[in-house]
């Protein structure tokens, strides 16, 4: 397979080596603390899991991404990156292991956030050092290559790390904080993993960085609001109706997975071990519609375009998802996980290649910046209205139908679109 050729060369190179497992090892750590969050939110017993928790827990999951992400290329391109995969990971370990005392002292809510927020936060940098530092690894024939496999390396590594949490949880140790401890462990090895650089190896070279710190962000403000004037322009507004298609998805699939959390919390099981084991197989599930979207999307793109294959995805949603949600039965809301991945992920490509076509090459990267910030603030800000509607079981017909509706708005929206 080409695939697995265009790794075998990339292998070659043994500082890509080290990045790679720098990488795999911190992503992987990631999707371990993420789940044991996630289950210690939703699936402690000595907790009485509510919508809101949910959606606290998912802001503070990723938010930190969508806020601090434009800004902190900044301070990267001020420290030794080398330092920032050491010390970031290192000080993840060690939040990581005071996020699980906290979760076995019992403390308020407020202070588990708060040390669960630090550790997403570090997160960004080191994920925007490993993309600034691969250049510096591989030589310029490569580098496409290499931008492709590695971080789809690192979300596959992601949702191992989800998975291994999972398993963890359910068949070592029925416990929280021993999952968080594992994370820790993690983040641990990728810090041991990057000592192994030499320092000035990985940049950024100190002869071009920008003198005065205020200045640069200052930039990156004026960068940022540039960027939105460009895609704001009549002749991109493809891209700007792509990416307001895509925001109202992404609304919808966050309200549903809070949904989906407090039924297998609460309505399918009455055992916190059963409703886990529900909540892992509908992740995998959904997993698996992000997995075939990718498949079908290139295809379906060429012969359909990427506004019909988004209206497609919409209307397919729009019909299917109270079809399949409102009898708020296990195999149905399965079934349901999968088709909403399948679209979701099938819209998202469909947007990426209509903004990577539409907007200019000098503004692509802030558009993207901006495309963060709508997609992870669609996610949480869905969380938040299904906190206001959710009963405490999960069965809300007013969600599953409201969704619906703004299934089927999108879709008429894009499909005049398209016909101008």
């Amino acid at each position: 397979m080409a695939v697995v050729r265009d790794l075998r060369m990339l292998l070659r190179f043994r500082d890509f080596r080290r990045l790679l497992a720098v990488r795999l090892l911190s992503q992987g750590a990631d999707g371990v603390y993420q789940v044991a969050l996630a289950t210690y939110v939703v699936f402690s017993p000595e907790k009485q899991t509510s919508a809101a928790a949910i959606a606290s827990a998912m802001a503070v999951l990723l938010l930190p991404y969508s806020f601090i992400g434009p800004f902190a290329g900044v301070l990267l391109d001020r420290w030794p990156r080398r330092q920032v995969f050491v010390y970031g990971n290192l000080l993840r370990a060690a939040l990581a292991c005071v996020t699980g005392a906290l979760i076995l002292l019992s403390v308020p809510d407020w202070l588990f956030y708060a040390s669960a927020l630090c550790v997403t936060a570090v997160n960004r940098f080191v994920l925007a050092g490993l993309s600034a530092a691969l250049p510096r690894v591989v030589d310029g024939e490569r580098l496409v290559i290499a931008n492709s496999l590695s971080p789809t390396a690192g979300t596959l590594a992601a949702t191992a790390g989800g998975g291994l949490a999972f398993v963890v949880r359910l068949l070592v140790a029925d416990s929280d904080a021993a999952v968080v401890l594992l994370g820790a462990l993690l983040y641990l090895c990728s810090a041991l993993v990057a000592v192994r650089f030499a320092r000035d190896l990985l940049g950024p070279d100190p002869a071009l960085v920008q003198p005065h710190l205020g200045a640069a962000v200052a930039s990156t403000a004026r960068g940022l609001a540039a960027g939105v004037r460009h895609l704001l322009a009549p002749e991109r507004r493809p891209a700007a109706r792509a990416l307001a298609a895509m925001t109202a998805m992404r609304f919808c699939y966050g309200a549903l997975s809070v949904m989906v959390l407090m039924l297998c919390r609460y309505a399918w099981t009455s055992r916190e071990s059963e409703g886990l084991a529900l909540l892992g197989v509908a992740v995998a599930v959904s997993g698996a519609g992000f997995f075939v979207a990718a498949v079908v999307t290139p295809w379906a793109v060429g012969r359909l375009g990427p506004v019909g294959w988004i209206v497609t995805c919409a209307g397919a949603a729009a019909v299917l998802e109270p079809a399949l949600g409102l009898p708020f039965a296990p195999v149905p809301i399965l079934i349901a996980a999968f088709v909403l991945g399948l679209v979701t992920q099938g819209a998202k490509i469909a947007t990426d290649t209509t903004v990577q076509a539409v907007v200019d090459d000098a503004y692509r990267g802030r558009i993207f910046s901006v495309y963060d910030v709508l997609f992870n603030v669609a996610f949480v800000g869905a969380a938040a209205v299904a906190a206001l509607v959710l009963p405490v079981d999960g069965r809300s017909v007013h969600l599953v139908v409201t969704v619906a509706l703004i299934y089927a708005a999108t879709t008429a929206a894009m499909y005049r679109f398209g016909r101008q």
